[in-house]
């Protein structure tokens, strides 16, 4: 049985470690709130020594297609298919590999050549789709990757990790990777936001931009296309500005009196969301009123960019964000799980984000961001070549494919013009220059002027990274 005098040794160290760690947390909210020297010496509050060596990108927008658009369908061209339609997937070429359990009981899987025409592109030549006119014209400007691959064959686990480095989930998404690296280039707005537009398709959890095991200061934002663009960011009814900022004072004193005593740096975090949320409520209605963009640069993201929480009006607030220095922006755009209906409905997505994702390259290029801004397009994985269901003369639709599909990446100095990896006559494998998702991160974080193997963060002693154990420079792909 406990004695008093157990109780008050208890309690003795219990203040102790408080109070021992609260040096800790004094100084994690002088860098948060950037008050130190050394904070302010640091670029945006990121960690003394990053980036680790001169970057070429210092930002990255990344518009992330979810649901798997088809490769073979926009960028990775197979002619010699037509001769092979309604044929069999030869055993040869699916080696047995799994297959989802939305065709894994089908008798047969025949060969479904695209419909669509391909054409070259600009003087590298680049074979595009002509789902994709707009993309076209930016053939010079873009890399395009035939070689992706991963392991993940169902959506949920293969976004996870290609927005984590892990299938399940908890890791820090890489947008947090960055903020706590590199910090933010503008104290009034996050390092991370996120968006959302596309109807239907699979959930997107708000865990995709969290911030993991890393401290919550590091998670995205998300902005909404109805009310307030961030929740809670308007004052509540009754509340005018002089009255909030006493508010916050107050509610600030309080906290830093509880961080004195325990020392948890949650709470120095809590404080600085505060202030960057009181920021905000004058940045935020500032960067979404986009009002002052003349009527052409409307007409080049096209019709939808005046109508808030389409794919096209978030390209063109994600410019404005890239303007302000925000670090890491994602564009989430649904729709794009075609298992049945393909033609038809594939043509509705690229109908929807092919003008604006060509005119955020284009408008970044005309004002000379592009070539410190990262922009990546592509879906957790690709599409099979074989039909899933009936396959007709006009119609067919497509499974999970993570063995080989296609992605884009422009600026932020990335080789334009060139076409990546090869894959089978079947796009079913990869024949030459695999390019897997740790790869990808690894070359992304590159051009950020991150050396992935040493941003790392300890967690129930280990030290984590955003490509676990594995990853590799794609140099081949570097301008």
């Amino acid at each position: 049985m406990l004695t008093p005098a157990h109780w008050k040794s208890m309690l003795t160290r219990r203040h102790f470690f408080g109070r021992s760690a609260s040096g800790i947390g004094v100084a994690a909210l002088a860098s948060l709130l950037n008050e130190s020297p050394t904070a302010q010496a640091a670029e945006g509050g990121g960690l003394p020594g990053f980036p680790n060596f001169a970057p070429r990108a210092k930002r990255v927008i990344y518009l992330f297609q979810s649901g798997g658009p088809s490769q073979m369908d926009l960028f990775d061209h197979k002619p010699n298919l037509g001769e092979l339609r309604g044929t069999d997937l030869p055993d040869s070429i699916r080696q047995g590999q799994r297959l989802t359990g939305m065709t894994s009981r089908q008798a047969h899987f025949p060969v479904a050549p695209s419909k669509f025409r391909f054409d070259k592109h600009g003087e590298s030549g680049q074979e595009i789709s002509e789902l994709l006119p707009h993309t076209a014209k930016i053939a010079d400007d873009i890399c395009i990757i035939r070689s992706l691959n991963t392991k993940a064959v169902n959506h949920d686990p293969a976004i996870t990790f290609f927005q984590t480095g892990a299938e399940l989930a908890g890791r820090p998404s890489m947008g947090s990777w960055l903020a706590y690296g590199l910090g933010s280039d503008n104290r009034d707005l996050p390092a991370f936001v996120t968006m959302v537009s596309g109807d239907g398709g699979q959930p997107l959890y708000d865990r995709l931009w969290g911030s993991g095991f890393l401290p919550t200061q590091y998670q995205g934002v998300k902005f909404r296309s109805v009310g307030d663009p961030v929740l809670f960011l308007s004052n509540p009814q009754g509340i005018d500005d002089p009255t909030r900022r006493r508010v916050l004072d107050d509610l600030a004193e309080m906290n830093r009196l509880k961080l004195n005593e325990f020392g948890d740096p949650e709470i120095a975090t809590r404080i600085a969301q505060y202030e960057l949320a009181y920021r905000m409520q004058t940045s935020v209605p500032e960067l979404t009123d986009v009002s002052s963009e003349p009527q052409h640069i409307f007409d080049q993201y096209g019709a939808d960019s005046k109508k808030p929480g389409t794919f096209a009006a978030n390209c063109l607030l994600a410019r404005r964000l890239a303007e302000r220095g925000v670090r890491f922006i994602q564009l989430f755009h649904r729709g794009w799980d075609q298992h049945l209906n393909l033609p038809r409905d594939i043509g509705k997505q690229c109908a929807a984000t092919d003008q604006a994702s060509a005119a955020l390259v284009q408008d970044l290029k005309q004002r000379g961001l592009l070539e410190d801004t990262l922009v990546v397009w592509g879906g957790e994985f690709g599409r099979t070549v074989y039909c899933q269901g009936k396959l007709t003369a006009d119609d067919y639709g497509r499974d999970h494919h993570p063995r080989c599909f296609s992605m884009w990446l422009a600026g932020g100095g990335i080789k334009g013009g060139l076409t990546f990896g090869e894959t089978d006559d079947y796009s079913y494998n990869i024949t030459a220059d695999p390019v897997h998702i740790y790869d990808l991160h690894a070359t992304m974080l590159h051009c950020l002027g991150i050396d992935h193997e040493k941003l790392t963060y300890k967690f129930q002693g280990r030290y984590f990274r955003l490509t676990d154990v594995h990853g590799k420079i794609v140099r081949e792909l570097l301008a």
